[in-house]
């Protein structure tokens, strides 16, 4: 196996028998909100999202996508000194294109969520996130 897919040992053919996924024009990025937090999210038709890449200046906006409706314990720790590890976190996904940046599935973003139109940005909540990619 490699990450271009299984190999035929039978046709002895250097072309991927099996090939899983497509390379993808964008990625989701998978925010964990505190469940004190929760409440102060904005309704789905509402809510203005930008990530910023740690150690960068990089700022993208991103589109709200979709929340997975079940709060359970924290499991993604980000190793911060102020981190809490005995709270429950609420899944909210967003997507964004990938464009020309340098940023690849599993890395560590901070995820500020806003409310309003996709124009303007009031009140925030942010997190620590982790990207994923989309199947």
């Amino acid at each position: 196996m490699s990450p271009q897919g299984a190999y035929g040992t039978y046709t002895q053919n250097f072309q991927p028998l099996v090939t899983m996924g497509t390379v993808q024009d964008y990625l989701e990025v998978r925010c964990y909100v505190d469940e004190i937090l929760i409440s102060r999210l904005p309704d789905k038709d509402h809510i203005v999202a930008k990530l910023s890449i740690r150690g960068t200046d990089i700022s993208v906006p991103i589109i709200f996508d979709r929340v997975q409706p079940y709060v359970s314990p924290k499991i993604e720790l980000a190793d911060q000194r102020q981190e809490r590890v005995d709270v429950r976190v609420l899944p909210v996904l967003f997507r964004f294109e990938k464009k020309n940046l340098n940023l690849f599935p599993g890395q560590l973003v901070d995820v500020y969520i806003g409310f309003g139109s996709a124009k303007a940005s009031g009140g925030s909540t942010s997190g620590s996130t982790e990207t994923d990619p989309t199947e």
